[in-house]
């Protein structure tokens, strides 16, 4: 009954999903005090609380009819277009307007937009491993082919030989996912800057456009005065794609823009194809409501300190427990190596101890596990005695 292409990838199935419900399960079982389930990168810090007051401002003083009908364009509202352009030219020195921005149903939405737009079938889109898993099944949808960059374990920071090899004429797009899921690695201003100049030799060399789709819900989310940089700025054919669902909390909700710059290539027909793709993919526009509670909380922000307190404990605490790491940078994942090479097992031996951890391998990238840490800081203390008896089961 269901397509070829569907029956693909209900087999592959996302395992962090899968290990959501598992601990969902468990919850059931022992008590949800004492399952420690870092499988799912859901955000459990309460959204700010300008985000309920403008809520209920917009709610009480707008017609209901105009509230919750459709916007004017596909693109969203242009008042909160031109806000967000707005707030993006403050804190970045760019010059971006209202017609550059498309708001979009998330990031993942966002996304998909703009593989639409730009995608034939056979066009290939190159992911650096590790890498959030989906980006295969959006390049699916399109009948697109991704072609993955193998991962750099040591810091995490992309292979640019590797990619430089792996650019070919049939390269439409790259994606780059800073900070990283599910590293919490940022990419750096040096490595930005190879990126891009790698990508104008090949444009160059293959006669090519190869856009460079910056991902980036975890933007606010960086710590120790890391600086993440933002891409348009180091070469032209980018867009961004953005989400408040990590920012503001807004997972649900899903909300979130694309920006389109004019230094792009064919920049009004690519706008113009967004547009009809938010259609056409029967997202129609954003959530209405949502846009307008954007507008008027560009400027407020998720309590960093405490995904950072966790973030502290946690890594201190397995490195304590003889599990090696690298301290992430921004998001809130801890990558951690597996202690045998095949991480499913590892995650099987976690369960015995309550613990939900998603194997690398759902990110291109065997051998490790990844653990959200975006949960209760009870839950960090609680697993860490936990921890302590799985590391000595391997002898850590």
């Amino acid at each position: 009954m269901i397509a070829d292409k569907m029956k693909n990838m209900v087999a592959n199935s996302s395992a962090i999903r899968a290990m959501f419900e598992e601990g969902n399960r468990l919850a059931g079982i022992y008590g949800a005090e004492n399952v420690f389930d870092f499988s799912l990168g859901n955000p459990n810090v309460p959204a700010p609380e300008a985000v309920k007051n403008a809520i209920i401002e917009i709610v009480n003083d707008t017609d209901p009819v105009a509230l919750h009908g459709y916007t004017n364009s596909n693109c969203g509202y242009a008042e909160v277009r031109a806000a967000v352009a707005k707030s993006l030219n403050e804190r970045f020195d760019t010059h971006f307007e209202g017609k550059n921005i498309v708001m979009t149903v998330g990031a993942a939405g966002g996304l998909n937009v703009i593989l639409k737009s730009i995608i034939n079938p056979g066009d290939e889109v190159i992911a650096f491993a590790p890498y959030f898993g989906e980006y295969r099944s959006y390049t699916n949808n399109y009948d697109g082919v991704l072609v993955e960059i193998s991962p750099n374990t040591v810091d995490f920071q992309p292979k640019l030989d590797e990619f430089e090899q792996k650019i070919t004429s049939k390269t439409k797009a790259v994606i780059v996912n800073n900070p990283n899921n599910p590293t919490g690695v940022v990419y750096s201003e040096e490595t930005i800057k190879k990126l891009a100049a790698i990508m104008e030799a090949k444009q160059k060399e293959f006669g090519t456009d190869i856009v460079l789709i910056s991902d980036e819900p975890y933007r606010e989310l960086a710590y120790d005065g890391v600086e993440v940089p933002y891409l348009t700025k180091y070469y032209d054919n980018t867009v961004v794609g953005y989400s408040y669902s990590k920012s503001l909390s807004l997972p649900g909700e899903r909300i979130g823009y694309l920006v389109i710059p004019d230094e792009m290539k064919d920049s009004e027909e690519v706008l113009a194809a967004a547009n009809v793709a938010t259609r056409i993919l029967g997202f129609v526009n954003a959530p209405t409501l949502q846009q307008k509670v954007v507008e008027k909380c560009l400027n407020e922000k998720t309590d960093l300190s405490f995904y950072n307190r966790n973030r502290e404990d946690l890594y201190n605490g397995l490195k304590e427990c003889g599990f090696e790491c690298i301290k992430p940078q921004g998001a809130f994942y801890l990558f951690v190596k597996s202690p045998v090479a095949d991480e499913k097992e590892f995650c099987n031996a976690g369960k015995k101890y309550n613990i939900l951890m998603v194997p690398g391998s759902s990110f291109a990238c065997p051998g490790y596990v990844r653990l959200a840490y975006c949960v209760s800081y009870e839950t960090i203390q609680n697993s860490l005695p936990e921890f302590e008896k799985l590391a000595a089961e391997y002898g850590l």
